[in-house]
């Protein structure tokens, strides 16, 4: 990766680190009215924009700080799709601790709890065998209907195949529009349930 240069428009990288705020970017527009986010941060005191890249922000360098993958679809000076990928048996050095606490000290612990209530609900998705996850995928309101999404989640099942230390890739998400969409590209539904003010979150599983 060399940077946002014309060689590399319109197809999946793995952004270095210094280029990983391309993907907050990203993320933060995608996210900005996403169920989880508007629960977990709304009612804190202060800029939502603010609050959200903060936490988005450590979202992706936690991935970067793990040497896992930050992947994007760049034009020529920006990313217009990102997404970001947990590896299977990979443990988060000291600095990924002390970012997520400086990061809950910052957002406040109201903020934290609800947050853990999501991710608590979520464990029931959570495989016996070794998986990719895909966290976050967004792609910029600019750049929706040409098939950037389609290209990134391709990349995660390509690198999902090809290590032997993964059965296939796992997701969620909050959006019930997203299920047909999911199922289409092959997820089956692997649970679903009711978390939050009447929010609901649904995990799917799709094999290599």
């Amino acid at each position: 990766m060399t940077g946002t240069s014309e060689a590399n428009a319109g197809r999946v990288v793995r952004l270095e680190a210094s280029q990983a705020h391309l993907a907050v970017d990203v993320l933060c527009e995608s996210f900005f009215d996403y169920p989880v986010m508007d629960y977990v941060l709304e009612p804190v005191d202060g800029d939502y924009s603010e609050t959200l890249r903060r936490l988005v922000h450590f979202f992706v360098m936690a991935r970067v700080h793990r040497q896992e993958p930050v992947l994007a679809i760049l034009d020529e000076s920006d990313a217009l799709a990102a997404a970001i990928v947990t590896l299977p048996g990979r443990r988060s050095p000291p600095k990924v601790a002390k970012a997520r606490e400086d990061t809950w000290r910052e957002l406040g612990q109201e903020a934290r709890r609800r947050y853990e209530e999501y991710g608590n609900a979520s464990l029931e998705f959570e495989l016996e065998t070794p998986n990719y996850h895909l966290n976050m995928i967004g792609v910029r309101d600019r750049a929706r209907g040409r098939g950037l999404g389609r290209l990134l989640i391709d990349a995660v099942h390509e690198m999902s195949r090809e290590d032997p230390s993964s059965t296939g890739v796992t997701l969620t998400t909050e959006i019930a529009g997203n299920v047909g969409l999911y199922q289409h590209l092959g997820y089956e539904i692997v649970g679903h349930v009711e978390f939050g003010r009447g929010l609901e979150t649904g995990g799917f599983f799709r094999p290599d």
